[in-house]
C-alpha cells in the first residue's frame, strides 16, 4: 500500500455528504477506484484509495477550484494514534519524513487543523502553542525549504490522534482549514457583506479584482435590502443600482452611490446595459439561476455574483441541477463564458457562483 492513500477534505459540518458525492463524482470521472467516508457533523470527508494507491497524483492531476464543497484539501497517510501527551513530536517528525522520502520533496508551510466543530476548535490553542515547537523540529531535520512547492498537514482529531498529509500551496486553499480572516466592517449594513466579500477574493486575484471592479462600473444588486452586497461594490467605487422594496441603510444612501429602485427583482430590468449583476435573495436556486442567466444572454450585464439557496435535502444534485441549466442556456446562446461555484465559509445553507463572459465578443 502506498503511504498516502487517502485524501482529507475539510468541510462545513453538515455537508459532509456533498462534500464527499463530488469528490467520488471526480475520482468517477478519472477512473480513480476509491471509495469515500462521511459522517454527518464531523467536518470533513475521506476518500480512500480501493487499491491502496497514491493519492498525491490525483490530487495533482485535478484543480482545487473546481470542488464546490471542500473548504481545504491534502494527500494524507493513515492516521497517528496514542500520540504521547510528553512528547507528540518523535512520530510527528517521522510521518512527516517518510512523506518527504516518498515524494521527493520538503515542505514550505506547515498546517495545522481540526474539525471546524465546537469539539474541534477547543483545539485551536493547543495547536498554537504545539506550532512553533514542531516548526523548530521539522527545520533541524532540515524537512523545510523555502523553495518548496508543498504544505505539511496535521489534522487534529484531539491531542492523541493526527492524520499527516501534504498539500501543493498552488492547489489547495491559501487559508489555513481553508478559513479566512475577514473582519466585519462597522459601517456595513449587514453582515452579509462579509459573503461578498470573500467571494471576490476566491474567485478573482488581485489583479483580476483591479480589472474587473474598476472605480466608476456600474452593478446592479437583486435584493439588495438592507445593502451589505451593495455596500461592499461602493467601497470598490462602483455606481450601484440597489433594487428592493425593502429600506435600505441610510448611510449607504448618503454616499450618493446608491440608486434605490424600489421594483421586483424579477422583473426589473436596466435601461442600459450593466458591468455587474449580484444577487444574495432567499428564492428556489433554480428560480435565481435562470434570472441570472437571462441577464447574461440578453447583454443585461457582462458578469455575476450570485447566491443559491439549498434545499434541506439533495443539496448536491441541486447544485449540478443550477449548473447545468445555466450551463445549457449560454451554450445555446453561443455565449463564451466561466462558471465558477463555490461553498464559501460564510455561506450557510447556500453556495455562491461567479459567472463572467470571457472577452469584449461575448458570442461564440
Amino acid at each position: 500500500m502506498d503511504m498516502l492513500h487517502q485524501i482529507m477534505l475539510l468541510c462545513r459540518p453538515g455537508f459532509e455528504n456533498e462534500c464527499a458525492a463530488e469528490i467520488m463524482d471526480h475520482a468517477v470521472r478519472t477512473g480513480f477506484a476509491a471509495y469515500v467516508k462521511a459522517e454527518t457533523g464531523t467536518g470533513y470527508a475521506t476518500l480512500v484509495s480501493a487499491e491502496g494507491r497514491d493519492t498525491a497524483g490525483l490530487m495533482q492531476s485535478s484543480d482545487f477550484k473546481d470542488l464546490i464543497f471542500a473548504r481545504q484539501w491534502f494527500a494524507s497517510a493513515q492516521r497517528i494514534d496514542d500520540l504521547p501527551a510528553r512528547d507528540r513530536t518523535p512520530p510527528l517528525l517521522t510521518a512527516a519524513a517518510g512523506i518527504a522520502s516518498q515524494l521527493g520533496t520538503r515542505f514550505k508551510e506547515l498546517e495545522l487543523s481540526y474539525p471546524d466543530t465546537n469539539e474541534g476548535k477547543a483545539l485551536s490553542r493547543f495547536c498554537r502553542s504545539f506550532r512553533p515547537h514542531l516548526l523548530d523540529a521539522l527545520r533541524r531535520q532540515d524537512l523545510l525549504s523555502p523553495d518548496s512547492a508543498c504544505r505539511l498537514h496535521l489534522f487534529f482529531l484531539d491531542s492523541t490522534r493526527a492524520w499527516p498529509g501534504i498539500s501543493w500551496l498552488d492547489n489547495s486553499a491559501p487559508d489555513p482549514m481553508g478559513i479566512p480572516r475577514l473582519r466585519m466592517p462597522d459601517s456595513a449594513p449587514s453582515r452579509s457583506t462579509l459573503k461578498l466579500e470573500e467571494a471576490i477574493n476566491w474567485f478573482f486575484d488581485q489583479p483580476e479584482q483591479d480589472a474587473w471592479f474598476r472605480p466608476g462600473m456600474r452593478a446592479v444588486d437583486l435584493g439588495a435590502a438592507p445593502g451589505g452586497w451593495s455596500w461592499q461594490l461602493v467601497k470598490r467605487g462602483l455606481l450601484v443600482t440597489a433594487v428592493d422594496n425593502g429600506p435600505m441603510n441610510a448611510d449607504l444612501m448618503r454616499t450618493g452611490m446608491v440608486e434605490h429602485v424600489r421594483a421586483d427583482a424579477f422583473t426589473y430590468t436596466p435601461e442600459h446595459r450593466t458591468d455587474w449583476l449580484v444577487c444574495d435573495m432567499v428564492e428556489r436556486p433554480l428560480h435565481v439561476s435562470r434570472l441570472v442567466t437571462r441577464w447574461l444572454v440578453r447583454f443585461n450585464c457582462k458578469a455575476a455574483i450570485f447566491n443559491l439557496k439549498l434545499p434541506m435535502k439533495k443539496r448536491y444534485q441541486s447544485v449540478l441541477e443550477c449548473k447545468g441549466a445555466i450551463e445549457q442556456a449560454l451554450n445555446d446562446a453561443g455565449i463564451r463564458h466561466r462558471l465558477r461555484i463555490k461553498h464559501l465559509y460564510h455561506d450557510r445553507e447556500e453556495v455562491t457562483a461567479c459567472l463572467t463572459v470571457n472577452g469584449k465578443d461575448e458570442r461564440a
